[in-house]
């Protein structure tokens, strides 16, 4: 099958996903076309069956704003025609979903692809709930041929906030079982002496609540020797360093950047701390898991349907650090209990979200998708 996928090229659940989902498919035997600005974060070197399509995206005075969305359109429909795309798979609603759709209305009936639109959390709850954004991103969402989430939570939400005529399709995010492992070689250029490694990471962004876990670590550091590793850029990185130099633990944290191969450093982690406002999934906790370590985050969104409470790691409240300190504490300062999740998270992350499980799923929703448009080029989408 010929396969587009368009999506936020950035570190970011959405795009992680795309481009696993991409290179899964791929291997697969389907001929992929990833339509962005740039190369996926995680989309490096030469992939047989995947080809890349710059947009080019016209400066003009006349512009304020460079019209990145028609562009992505004029390009997506470029591409569709000339190497007969069957299913277009946009991943976040605006613009992708939206210019997508566009996109399909320029080329010919015969020529015209089914859509499938992909949530991820920040794209309704954030984005597409804005007034400014609200109609279009329904409209998006009408108009594709299937919709999926990544979470049960994240379909809830956006069925209750925009009452769609549609169903919508829970299909889970998913980790490749053979790129995540156990040890890492790592380890040693992490940890100094006898510490033990909390990780956190993100694109931090408010949402994330990066400060709440520099105020964690401090009350962590009360009782255990203990290295916070920040995995990451984004806007409130200064935010965290501030508090971290009020706390004086600027020395006991380190920041990475954004790192690509995840899976050379989660191993080295004791511990990952994600205390989130809310998260549509949870990607980094489910690597995590892959990886035997336990997790620590919040009892708030779509990360509920990961972890499992005191089983593969602890959900507390949003923002209640005294509890978040103790979970933290107690984890850290016993090997058993650790094991014990470490074990218990690796087992659910390869059996609930395998890849090969995954995959299958949206497999058999292209193959629906593409069978649906057959014969059926001029009323499907009226």
């Amino acid at each position: 099958m010929k396969i587009g996928i368009t999506c936020h090229p950035t570190a970011g659940g959405s795009g992680i996903l795309a481009t696993e989902l991409g290179l899964a498919l791929a291997e697969r035997g389907h001929e992929i076309h990833f339509v962005t600005t740039e190369p996926p974060f995680r989309l490096t070197g030469f992939y047989q069956n995947i080809r890349f399509h710059y947009v080019d995206v016209l400066s003009y005075p006349l512009f304020r704003f460079p019209p990145y969305s028609l562009a992505l359109a004029a390009r997506i429909s470029e591409v569709a025609e000339e190497h007969g795309i069957q299913v277009w798979h946009a991943h976040y609603a605006i613009p992708n979903a939206a210019a997508t759709l566009f996109a399909r209305s320029m080329l010919p009936p015969e020529r015209q692809f089914g859509i499938v639109t992909t949530l991820h959390g920040t794209d309704i709850t954030l984005v597409g709930s804005d007034p400014s954004f609200y109609r279009i991103t329904k409209f998006a969402m009408e108009k594709s041929c299937a919709v999926t989430a990544v979470s049960n939570w994240l379909k809830e939400e956006t069925e209750r906030e925009f009452q769609l005529e549609k169903p919508i399709h829970t299909i889970y995010n998913f980790l490749d079982p053979g790129k995540f492992k156990e040890v890492s070689s790592e380890k040693c250029q992490l940890q100094q002496d006898d510490e033990k490694i909390v990780m956190h990471i993100s694109n931090f962004r408010p949402v994330k609540r990066v400060t709440d876990v520099v105020r964690v670590f401090k009350k962590v550091l009360d009782h255990v020797n203990a290295r916070l590793i920040m995995v990451g850029e984004g806007p409130e990185r200064l935010a965290a360093q501030g508090v971290a130099k009020q706390l004086g633990i600027s020395d006991r944290i380190q920041y990475l950047g954004n790192y690509e191969q995840i899976e050379n450093i989660l191993p080295c982690a004791d511990l990952v701390f994600q205390p989130s406002e809310h998260e549509s999934f949870g990607l980094v906790p489910l690597e995590a898991m892959a990886c035997s370590v336990p997790v620590l985050a919040t009892a708030s969104g779509g990360i509920k349907e990961v972890v499992i409470h005191e089983e593969t790691g602890f959900l507390c409240e949003v923002g209640d650090i005294e509890a978040m300190a103790a979970c933290a504490i107690r984890v850290l300062c016993d090997d058993k209990l650790a094991k014990r999740m470490g074990e218990k998270g690796r087992a659910r992350a390869l059996d609930v979200f395998n890849r090969d499980k995954i995959v299958a799923q949206y497999e058999a929703l292209y193959e629906q998708v593409a069978a649906s448009i057959n014969g059926n080029h001029s009323g499907l989408w009226s």
